[in-house]
C-alpha cells in the first residue's frame, strides 16, 4: 500500500479568502460570525451566519462560467486553483489519465434552486435559464474541477450532509493509498446561505440566534456557514521524487453508521469511528495530541461527542486538546470537514491549536480541554478530524506530522 501526503490546501471561507488568512484568523481566535447579508433576511427567525464577504465573483469568473458555476462551485475553484498551485502540479500524459476529483457537498446548487423557485413561484415565470440544472446538481463543482485541471480519472461527489467532506477525503485516500491514482484532489464546498437554506434549517429547531458556543453550558444552538477547502492527496514517492513540500500525511480514517436515529446522534457510533481512524492508522492512542471535533454547539452533539471521546481515550482523553473551529467559520454543512483539515495541519505544521471561541461557562458532561477562547502553541504529532452527520453517518481522519 502507499503512503498518502497532501502536498497543496486551498479554501475560502468566513475568516479568509485562502489558507494564510484563514490561519491567522484561527490564531488569532477571529469570528466570522455576523448579520447575515440577503434578500428577505427580515423574514428569517434566525439572522446571523458566517457568510464569505467581500467576495466579488466578477474578478474570478468570466460571464459565460458565472451562468454555469453556482456559488458553491465558484468557492471550490477558488480553493482548487489555490491548493494546486501550491502543490505545483501540472496535469498531463499519464498523470492527468490516473489523477482525479473527490469531493463532499450535501446541498448542491442551494442559492441556484432558491433564486430559480422565487422565478416560478413568486414571479409567475414560466421558463428558468437552460444551465438551471448543470448548475445546481451536486456533482457540478467535481465536473468543473476536473474540467479545468485536466483530471481524467475518477471525478464524483460524495453527499452524506455534514461527514460530505470526509467520507469524500477517506475515498480520495483509499485510491491513492491502494495505487488506483498518484494523485486526486479532494475535499468539499457548501452554500447553503440563501433565504430558502436558512429556512428550511430553522425548521430543525437546532440553530442559535446569537452566538455559537460549542462545549460552552450556555451554547444554544449551531450557526450555519459557507465556504470550501481543496486538498492534493498524493502518492508519497511520487510527491518525493519531484520534491514537493508535504503538509501532512494521511494515516487512516475510519466510517461508521449509527443505524439508530436520522438526527440524534449515538456516542458508539462516534467512538467505533475514532476507534476505526486509530486501527487503520496503527496510531496508539496516547500518541493523539488533538482532535478537531464535530463540536456544532448543539447540546446533543456536543455532549455526546464528549462521551465518545473518554470512552476511546480513557485516562488520555484529559491530556488531549479538543477544540471546535464553527464557533469561527460556522458549520459549512457539506463542506465543513475539508474547511476544518487546515485545523489539522495548522497543528501539525506550525504547532498551532485553534481555539474554541465563544466559550463561556464549563460544562460538566464536557469536561475536556476544548482550548477555550485563545490559540494555543503545542507540539502535535498525530491529529484526528472528527465529522458525524445526520442520518448517523461518521467520519474521522487521521493525520500525521510528515
Amino acid at each position: 500500500m502507499k503512503r498518502v501526503v497532501i502536498t497543496g490546501a486551498g479554501t475560502i471561507n468566513a475568516l479568509a479568502h485562502d489558507v494564510k488568512g484563514t490561519f491567522a484568523a484561527m490564531r488569532e481566535g477571529q469570528c466570522g460570525i455576523g448579520p447575515l447579508e440577503m434578500r428577505d433576511v427580515e423574514r428569517l427567525a434566525v439572522q446571523i451566519g458566517a457568510q464569505v464577504r467581500g467576495y466579488r465573483e466578477e474578478t474570478l469568473f468570466n460571464r459565460q462560467q458565472l451562468a454555469l458555476f453556482d456559488r458553491f462551485t465558484q468557492f471550490t475553484l477558488v480553493a482548487a486553483r489555490e491548493a494546486i498551485g501550491q502543490a505545483g502540479l501540472e496535469f498531463s500524459g499519464e498523470l492527468a489519465a490516473r489523477s482525479g476529483v473527490v469531493l463532499g457537498n450535501s446541498g448542491g446548487g442551494m442559492t441556484t434552486l432558491d433564486d430559480n423557485y422565487r422565478s416560478v413561484y413568486e414571479e409567475g415565470k414560466n421558463r428558468v435559464h437552460p444551465f438551471v440544472v448543470p448548475k445546481l446538481m451536486n456533482n457540478a463543482a467535481a465536473s468543473h474541477v476536473s474540467m479545468e485541471f485536466n483530471l481524467k480519472g475518477p471525478a464524483f461527489t460524495v453527499a452524506s450532509a455534514c461527514a460530505s467532506s470526509n467520507h469524500a477525503m477517506a475515498q480520495a485516500f483509499q485510491m491513492v493509498h491502494g495505487g488506483f491514482a498518484p494523485v486526486m484532489i479532494t475535499g468539499g464546498s457548501e452554500s447553503m446561505l440563501c433565504f430558502g437554506g436558512v429556512k428550511a434549517w430553522e425548521g430543525l429547531r437546532v440553530m442559535s440566534k446569537d452566538a455559537c458556543r460549542p462545549f460552552s453550558a450556555n451554547r444554544n444552538g449551531m450557526v450555519q456557514g459557507e465556504g470550501a477547502g481543496v486538498f492534493v492527496f498524493e502518492e508519497y514517492e511520487h510527491a518525493r521524487a519531484r520534491g514537493a513540500d508535504m503538509l501532512a500525511e494521511v494515516a487512516g480514517f475510519a466510517m461508521t453508521s449509527d443505524a439508530a436515529d436520522i438526527v440524534m446522534p449515538s456516542k458508539q457510533g462516534a467512538a467505533r469511528a475514532m476507534s476505526g481512524a486509530l486501527k487503520d492508522a496503527r496510531i496508539a492512542r496516547e500518541d493523539v495530541g488533538y482532535i478537531n471535533a464535530h463540536g456544532t454547539g448543539t447540546a446533543a452533539n456536543d455532549k455526546t461527542e464528549c462521551a465518545a471521546v473518554a470512552d476511546v481515550f480513557g485516562p488520555h482523553a484529559d491530556k488531549l486538546m479538543l477544540s471546535s473551529t464553527k464557533a469561527m467559520h460556522g458549520h459549512c454543512i457539506g463542506g465543513t470537514g475539508a474547511v476544518e483539515l487546515l485545523a489539522c495541519i495548522m497543528a501539525l505544521r506550525e504547532g498551532v491549536i485553534a481555539p474554541t471561541v465563544g466559550y463561556e461557562e464549563p460544562d460538566p458532561e464536557c469536561a475536556l480541554d476544548v482550548v477555550p477562547n485563545e490559540a494555543r502553541e503545542a507540539r502535535v504529532d498525530v491529529a484526528l478530524s472528527n465529522a458525524f452527520a445526520f442520518g448517523g453517518l461518521n467520519a474521522v481522519i487521521a493525520l500525521k506530522k510528515v
